[in-house]
C-alpha cells in the first residue's frame, strides 16, 4: 500500500493508495479525532448511488450525517454550497466534527470550501473516487465555481487525509478516465521527462489500464504535485506551474458551459495550445505531432471545440486568477520537466489561437 507524505506549510498529512483502504478510514477516525461530535458526508448523486453504501458499511457503527450535491461541476455552485452549510447547522456540526469528501474533484472542492469555511474551518478528510481527484484532492485548493470564473470562490484548506481506494475507480465511465489521465500525462510534461516518456511507452488505451499501471501512475502525479505544494502552499510562486494547459482549458470548459465538456479534456487541448506556444516563443524541443498522435490515440480532442469564439476566449482568460493588468499569464515549457510563466499580450495571443 503506497502512502505518500504531503508537507505544507500550514500541515503535514498522508495519502493512502490501495484497493480497499477505504477498510482504514474508521481506524484512523478513531484515532485522530478522540472527541469526535458528527461526521458529515459529501458526495453527490451518481457517486452517492454506486459507492456510499461501501462507505458507511466502513463506518459502523457511526451514522453520518448525509449531503447528497448534483453530480459533477453542479456541486460547484454557490446555492449548493449554501445548502450543505444549511445541512451542517440543522444537524449541530461543531468545531469536533468532521467532512467526508466522497467523490470526485467537484465533490471535493465543495467539500473543502464548506470545511474551511464552517465555523471558520473544520476538517476534513478526502476520499477520491476519480482519477482526477489524484489532482485535486491532494494541496488544499477548495472553491466553488463563479458565471464569470472557476473556482473564483475559495479557500486554501489541507484535509486530514486522503484515502485513495482504486477498488472506488472501476465504476468510472472511459470519459471521466479520460479526464483525469489527462492530469497525470501534466504533471509528467511540467516535471519529469523519464515519466513522460514510460507515460508515452506503456500507456495505449486508457480503458485497459492495468492495476499497476494505475497505481504507478496516480502515486508518481501525486507525488510530483506534492514537489510543487510543499514549496509553495498558496501559489505566490511556482505552484502556478501546476496549471499548465489550465488557462485555456478553463475558459473552454466556461464558454462551453461547465459540465457540458469534462475538465481533463479542455486541459488537454490547453496542454496542446500551451506546448505550441512553447515552441513557437521558447524554441521548445518536443516533437508537438507525435504527442498529438498519442493523446489522440487516447482517445483526447485537441482543438478548440466549434463553435467558440476566440476574442471570447481571450476575456474568460483575462479572469484567470493568473493574469495581471491586461497580459494574460500561461504556463510554458522551456523543456520538458522546466515550466515557466510568460505573459503574453492580447494582440499575440489572438494571434496565436488563429494560427492554432
Amino acid at each position: 500500500m503506497p502512502i505518500i507524505p504531503i508537507q505544507t506549510e500550514s500541515k503535514r498529512y498522508q495519502v493512502y493508495v490501495g484497493e480497499g483502504i477505504r477498510k482504514e478510514i474508521r481506524s484512523f477516525i478513531d484515532k485522530h479525532f478522540n472527541k469526535l461530535t458528527k461526521i458529515l458526508i459529501i458526495t453527490d448523486e451518481t457517486v452517492g448511488s454506486l459507492h456510499l453504501k461501501k462507505l458507511l458499511d466502513c463506518l459502523m457503527p457511526l451514522e453520518p450525517v448525509i449531503f447528497t450535491a448534483p453530480s459533477g461541476e453542479k456541486a460547484k455552485t454557490f446555492d449548493v454550497y449554501y445548502s450543505a452549510l444549511g445541512t451542517a447547522l440543522e444537524n449541530r456540526l461543531d468545531r469536533k466534527s468532521v467532512i467526508l469528501a466522497l467523490g470526485g474533484g467537484a465533490v471535493g472542492d465543495l467539500s473543502g470550501f464548506v470545511a474551511a469555511s464552517f465555523m471558520r474551518g473544520i476538517p476534513f478528510i478526502q476520499i477520491p473516487t476519480t482519477i482526477l481527484a489524484h489532482d485535486s484532492a491532494v494541496g488544499g485548493k477548495v472553491a466553488i465555481n463563479h458565471p464569470l470564473g472557476k473556482n473564483m470562490i475559495g479557500a486554501f484548506h489541507q484535509p486530514e487525509a486522503v484515502f485513495y481506494d482504486l477498488e472506488l475507480l472501476s465504476t468510472l465511465p472511459e470519459q471521466e478516465i479520460r479526464s483525469g489521465f489527462a492530469e497525470v500525462i501534466k504533471h509528467s510534461l511540467i516535471y519529469d521527462p523519464d515519466f513522460y516518456r514510460w507515460l508515452k511507452n506503456n500507456i495505449s488505451d486508457l480503458t485497459t489500464l492495468t492495476t499497476e499501471q494505475l497505481t504507478y501512475s496516480l502515486t508518481k502525479g501525486i507525488a510530483i504535485k506534492n514537489e510543487f505544494v510543499s514549496k509553495d502552499e498558496k501559489e505566490t510562486g511556482i505552484r502556478a506551474y501546476l496549471n499548465f494547459g489550465h488557462t485555456l482549458g478553463h475558459a473552454i470548459e466556461s464558454e462551453m458551459g461547465y459540465g457540458n465538456f469534462t475538465h481533463g479534456e479542455a486541459v488537454m487541448i490547453g496542454m496542446v495550445f500551451a506546448l505550441k506556444l512553447s515552441h513557437d516563443l521558447n524554441r521548445l524541443s518536443f516533437n508537438l505531432n507525435e504527442f498529438i498522435e498519442w493523446v489522440q490515440s487516447l482517445g483526447y480532442e485537441t482543438k478548440i471545440p466549434d463553435g467558440l469564439v476566440n476574442e471570447q476566449l481571450i476575456e474568460k482568460m483575462k479572469q484567470d486568477k493568473k493574469t495581471i493588468g491586461e497580459n494574460i499569464r500561461f504556463v510554458l515549457l522551456e523543456q520538458i520537466g522546466k515550466p515557466i510563466l510568460q505573459e503574453i499580450t492580447e494582440e499575440l495571443l489572438l494571434k496565436e489561437l488563429n494560427s492554432f
